[in-house]
């Protein structure tokens, strides 16, 4: 949980918006949380991926790979327990993961 509220912050601080920390813990048997959040433009989802790998090093010394590309509007970051979906408000409507998640409890909402 407390690598679930550092990427929460990091993304606060740069001006992420709609930012959902969703609890999957016996849901699904890869990871326990899932944090979406959604940038206004490539050049912000790059910035918001930046801010938090960079927290969760700092903070965790813990590293990751991230999957997906700003262009693409969607990017994404295992943190192990930890999931970082990131969007475009376009790619956030399509893929709908609020939608398919609604069994996850939801621990925080920002918007």
């Amino acid at each position: 949980m407390e690598i679930a509220h550092t990427i929460v912050a990091a993304l606060e601080e740069k001006k992420g918006e709609d930012i959902l920390l969703l609890d999957l813990k016996g849901i699904v048997p890869y990871t326990d949380y899932f944090v979406l959040c959604s940038g206004t433009s490539d050049r912000m989802l790059k910035a918001l991926m930046e801010a938090a790998r960079d927290k969760v090093q700092q903070d965790h010394d813990m590293k990751t790979r991230v999957e997906g590309q700003a262009l693409d509007g969607w990017m994404l970051a295992d943190f192990g327990d930890v999931v970082l979906h990131l969007f475009s408000a376009e790619q956030r409507n399509y893929y709908s993961l609020e939608e398919l998640w609604t069994q996850a409890k939801v621990v925080l909402h920002m918007q």
